[in-house]
């Protein structure tokens, strides 16, 4: 009974003060930044373009010299093969014609011998039959060893052969390796250029639609100022009060944007990257998502596949200016440019069953109802907030488990 009762007392005063102050001008971006904000990204994109095309033909290069290579081990290999063969043949060849130089000095021996005469009186006819048959043998025995040095010689130069092409395999092998590596890192670079592809696609679709819905307003409530309108300021449609009087777009204070809710991941390294938000569990998808603080949104992303619906809300606390950002919606409810009070809905919880990949969904960064719930200090058009500029939402712990139970609890 205390805490409600302290609540209600504590909603009112908020609530008294929720309007008393003016978006800090010269932290606002004018229609003109926005404009060069929006040409940079197309600049940015192109230039990652022109690095995908790199990447990609580096790899075209890559796969056709490991193509060659490849090819060019093949018949190394095959020539080794071959040589190989040349060498057996040739070692098989000495083997016999040493079989046969081994017959032909024994029978040269046993006519050099004290039976010469036998084989005169047996074989030769004469004396001159007899010298004519030793010469034969002598110039058969030479002709093989002459064979026999020219097969060991043909042996040698195969040899060298075969180290030479084993020398070249293994540089071609070390190239195709290398070759390889590169493919690899190029292919891990089309990827990932691909992927900031995507998200600079996402990006620029977001930051023209804001363009141009921030031209329009900015040409009806702010005409004479042309691209120096303050987005924030020049190009909104005034909010007045029952008297009539312009409320400004300001706040002295922070709410929760959820009735109730726990941590369920805290802001920090997490997973091998920086999480740049609070986790908030405990609701069910199409629970109703307020703004934390009364502001001007600044930027709407559908769909993401790591991120779901995306809602960015510049907005002014005590003269500082901050982007406050809301991820995994089931849904909006507002429109860029609108004006929102703490009491807006701005959307719905999703990142559950009808959402999440795992259950068939868009959002792959998701595996359960929750709210990602950011606050940064400084205006980014809902994009590339500084890890620097991320603080602990107001009013909370970067606690996990922790819990509040009103929109009005602080921590």
């Amino acid at each position: 009974m205390m805490r409600k009762i302290i609540g209600i007392c504590f909603c009112i005063l908020f609530c008294s003060f929720s309007f008393l102050l003016n978006v800090a001008a010269e932290d606002a971006q004018t229609l003109g930044e926005l404009k060069q904000s929006y040409q940079a990204k197309l600049n940015e994109k192109a230039q990652n373009e022109a690095l995908s095309s790199e990447a990609k033909a580096e790899i075209a290069r890559k796969e056709a010299a490991l193509k060659q290579a490849e090819a060019d081990i093949h018949a190394a290999r095959s020539e080794m093969e071959q040589a190989q063969k040349d060498i057996d043949a040739s070692n098989t060849r000495i083997d016999e014609l040493k079989v046969n130089a081994s017959d032909v000095l024994l029978y040269l021996q046993q006519m050099r011998g004290t039976n010469a005469y036998v084989e005169y009186v047996t074989g030769a006819t004469t004396m001159t039959d007899m010298i004519m048959r030793i010469a034969a043998v002598e110039q058969l025995s030479n002709q093989i060893h002459r064979t026999i040095g020219d097969l060991e010689t043909e042996i040698k130069r195969n040899e060298e052969l075969k180290k030479e092409l084993d020398d070249k395999t293994k540089k071609l092998e070390a190239q195709t390796v290398e070759y390889k590596r590169v493919i690899s890192e190029n292919y891990d670079k089309v990827d990932e250029y691909d992927s900031y592809a995507l998200n600079i696609d996402e990006q620029i679709k977001s930051l023209k639609s804001l363009l141009d819905t921030y031209e329009d307003k900015c040409a009806k409530w702010a005409p004479e100022k042309g691209d120096s309108a303050i987005l924030t300021v020049d190009c909104v449609e005034p909010k007045y009060d029952s008297s009539g009087n312009v409320i400004p777009i300001g706040n002295d204070g922070w709410l929760k944007p959820l009735n109730s809710g726990v941590i369920t991941s805290e802001i920090g390294s997490r997973w091998g990257s920086y999480h740049n938000a609070l986790d908030i569990g405990g609701n069910a998808e199409g629970t109703p998502v307020y703004a934390a603080a009364a502001g001007v949104v600044s930027g709407m992303i559908y769909k993401y596949s790591c991120g779901g619906n995306m809602l960015y809300i510049d907005v002014n606390v005590n003269g500082v200016a901050y982007t406050t950002y809301y991820y995994h919606l089931l849904s909006f409810n507002v429109n860029l440019g609108d004006v929102v009070t703490q009491d807006t809905i701005i959307g719905y919880v999703g990142g559950g069953y009808q959402t999440a990949s795992i259950y068939g969904g868009y959002d792959n960064c998701t595996t359960g109802a929750h709210l990602h719930f950011g606050v940064a200090k400084g205006y980014y058009n809902g994009y590339s907030i500084s890890k620097s500029n991320v603080i602990t939402p107001p009013g909370f712990p970067n606690t996990y488990g922790w819990r509040f139970y009103s929109r009005y609890d602080m921590y």
